[in-house]
């Protein structure tokens, strides 16, 4: 909220626009956004800009003598003393700190947070840089109010997207000498984003330094956490549906129909579980383990080699199967020795080498030195450590083979999905049953102990094997942290008074789960209803699109955002993001998000590919609104069919019914309230047979009754009819060859 504005609530109050007018301008507005891919992507090619007014520590929360310090607040004096001193001992100016280990990990291992240490805040995006006076960490709008309270007062907090923060490079140069030095750790940083800070701060004749012995390293000392080495598991044919064999084939035959011989180079954790069918545990939320792989493809098939980097290899290669579902060791699985190396002549085999970062660059390069013909495959988001070792000459730079493949599912992956969404959605309808009886009644019931409870309960269902992120239980303000994390010190009681945001997932054997639901169990304002309500419809209005085959998510994001923005709300996160099958919550390469420009390595939507519908409402210091559904894409059936094209839409895979309690029915049109109605009828005959409790089957079907029996009037039906008009002008302008930008 800017300055001296009136708060959200009192300029409701004073008017509701809910005209078709108001629906059809904010769809416009996206429109042009749309067409010219102008999402808000920080340019780190620039180098300077005219001089401004940026974040200082003297616009910190609670940085003013005698300010009280928030709960959660960090000390980093001494950890930013240690650091500064290595960097005299490596000559650095400045060192650049980000959130990424070497595999571009969502959740890095506990050794590979580095970000958190330093600076005392642990979500999960954000970099920070670090000069010989100055600290200074960036993050986005998920973030803002967390970030604000973990970062002492050593830290300029810079807020990216909004005016007058500077980018990571630009502040750089705003704060260093020309013939300065910063450094940067080359294996955490991916290939694309090292050449761009290198170029802009050559223009500003600073230097950007390989530094492996990595100074964060240096000062966190004796207290940083061993490699994480999990046992790995094999996964089971009924629940990959291919072999690791087939895959490996599949990646050769793509590389050979290309005349491209040499190596295939795989850096991404979930991208090398499911390449070869295995799991571990390295990784929090994720059944990852660290490690590197490198697929070898020759003219001479006998020069083929497949090997697989992991720490502890003679152990975890021998180790007795830990998990029930699993019949083979590791080494039986890849078909290799109890040491790892190959059988003479063999062809379908693993070999299996300890994990030395340093090794890997050895070996891609022995492949290009072997042969000025030979060629590496690596992706946009390889580490500039191996990336830098490839001759530009044979280096071949292209989206990964494996992340397309892995997010179609097959058919045994589809089923899977299915069964554990069906079964992981019986476990939260038995949960949110309990804890609304439990609230209403007057038992007490918190964050912390709600998010125990339904992690309990996760833990009891079938082919379970743990969360698949950290719960997000946040009570009336603490909803409106977009990614808050229960704690003791912030835990807040679940009342009849505010509303309840609950956003949880787990990992199964067959399926990753991700799901969000807003409750309220008292009697919410209108204007909280109005906000549920339209967020409500946002999810409806998305989950209801048909389109043509050959749109990406960015394209098809503003259905979603249309009813807030109608009113003059927004939320600052993207609507949908892929999912994987027992691999990573958040799965590329697909997204719908207007944030990721045409230019962003991404994928079209396909048929088979998993996405999370969720847009949100986040009022800072009262409550948080989301809605998370997990949908399909699938080919449908038109009416008609122009230029022979295949048109598509979602199936909803998430089956928990909405909070009745806060819907505004006079909003919906008649189409949302058939689509509400129909999914609420697909949920009671689905998930039922699934509970074993008569609390929760009362409780669903008290909740999945017929809509179709509040009115709606014609004129909410407009909107959504120009919304879909705009969207398909939108879908058709987007096969232009060059852009468009509507001014």
């Amino acid at each position: 909220m800017s300055k001296g504005s009136a708060p959200a609530e009192e300029r409701w109050k004073r008017g509701k626009m809910r005209t078709a007018t108001s629906y059809l301008a904010a769809c416009c507005l996206v429109l042009a956004a749309t067409l010219c891919a102008c999402g808000p992507v920080e340019d780190e090619n620039v180098g300077h800009r005219s001089k401004r007014a940026a974040p200082s520590v003297a616009d910190r929360k609670a940085c003013q003598p005698g300010d009280v310090q928030p709960a959660r607040r960090v000390d980093t004096t001494q950890r930013l003393s240690d650091l500064r001193a290595a960097m005299v001992n490596q000559s650095l100016d400045a060192f650049i700190v980000l959130s990424d280990d070497a595999h571009g990990s969502e959740y890095p291992s506990p050794r590979d947070k580095r970000r958190g240490f330093i600076s005392g805040f642990t979500g999960s995006a954000g970099y920070a840089a670090v000069t010989g006076t100055q600290a200074a960490m960036w993050t986005d709008g998920r973030y803002f109010l967390e970030a604000d309270d973990a970062l002492d007062c050593n830290w300029i907090f810079m807020r990216m997207g909004e005016k007058d923060v500077p980018t990571l490079i630009e502040w750089l140069v705003s704060v260093l000498d020309a013939s300065n030095v910063v450094g940067a750790d080359p294996f955490l940083v991916p290939n694309s984003k090292w050449l761009s800070y290198e170029s802009a701060l050559k223009k500003a004749n600073i230097t950007l330094k390989n530094v492996t012995a990595n100074p964060v390293d240096i000062a966190w000392g004796a207290d940083q956490p061993m490699p994480p080495m999990s046992n790995i598991s094999a996964l089971e044919y009924k629940y990959t549906g291919e072999t690791w064999k087939q895959k490996v084939l599949d990646i050769r035959a793509a590389m050979i129909s290309r005349r491209l011989f040499g190596a295939y180079v795989v850096t991404s954790l979930d991208e090398i579980a499911w390449l070869f069918n295995i799991r571990g545990s390295d990784i929090d939320y994720n059944p990852f383990f660290i490690s590197y792989a490198i697929i070898e493809v020759y003219e001479q098939t006998n020069a083929n080699r497949t090997r697989l980097y992991i720490y502890d290899k003679a152990r975890r290669l021998t180790m007795n199967p830990n998990d029930s579902e699993t019949r083979h060791k590791l080494h039986e699985h890849l078909n290799t020795g109890a040491d790892g190396q190959c059988q003479t002549g063999e062809m379908f085999c693993v070999e299996v080498v300890d994990y030395v970062p340093e090794d890997v660059t050895k070996a891609v390069q022995a492949v290009v030195n072997d042969d000025v013909n030979n060629k590496v495959w690596v992706t946009h988001l390889c580490n500039y450590a191996i990336y830098g070792v490839i001759p530009e000459a044979q280096r071949v730079q292209e989206r990964s083979m494996i992340a397309l493949s892995k997010a179609q599912k097959n058919e045994v992956e589809r089923k899977g999905m299915e069964n554990a969404y069906n079964r992981d959605s019986a476990v939260l309808i038995e949960f949110l049953a309990k804890i609304e009886q439990d609230v209403k009644s007057g038992k007490r019931w918190t964050e912390v102990s709600a998010a125990m409870d339904l992690k309990n309960m996760r833990f009891a269902a079938a082919l379970n094997r743990g969360l698949s992120f950290p719960s997000i239980s946040g009570v009336g303000p603490n909803g409106a942290i977009i990614h808050y994390r229960p704690a003791n010190d912030t835990d807040r009681p679940i009342t009849t008074t505010e509303t309840y945001l609950l956003d949880s997932g787990g990992q199964y054997l067959d399926g990753t789960t991700d799901v969000t639901r807003t409750m309220h169990y008292g009697q919410p304002s209108a204007y909280v209803m109005e906000c549920y309500t339209r967020v409500l419809m946002g999810a409806i209005d998305l989950a209801v699109m048909v389109w043509p085959e050959g749109l990406y998510g960015r394209q098809i994001d503003m259905a979603a955002r249309a009813p807030l923005w109608s009113v003059g709300l927004e939320y600052r996160h993207g609507t949908g993001h892929g999912i994987g099958a027992y691999l990573s919550v958040h799965e590329g390469p697909g997204f719908i998000s207007i944030s990721k420009r045409a230019l962003y390595p991404q994928e079209e939507l396909l048929p088979s590919m998993y996405f999370s519908d969720e847009p949100g409402y986040y009022e800072p210091g009262r409550f948080g609104i989301r809605l998370e559904t997990v949908v399909m894409v699938e080919p449908t059936n038109t009416t008609h069919k122009f230029g022979d094209k295949q048109f598509l839409r979602f199936k909803p895979i998430t089956l928990v019914p909405f909070e009745p309690n806060l819907i505004d029915y006079s909003l919906l049109s008649k189409r949302q309230i058939e689509w509400l109605s129909d999914y609420h009828k697909l949920t009671q005959e689905t998930i039922k047979p699934l509970l074993t409790t008569t609390l929760a089957k009362d409780w669903l079907k008290a909740r999945t009754n017929s809509f179709t029996d509040h009115s709606t009037s014609a004129a909410h039906n407009t909107p959504v009819t120009m919304a879909m008009l705009v969207m398909a002008i939108a879908s058709a302008l987007t096969f232009r060859k060059s852009p468009v930008c509507l001014t």
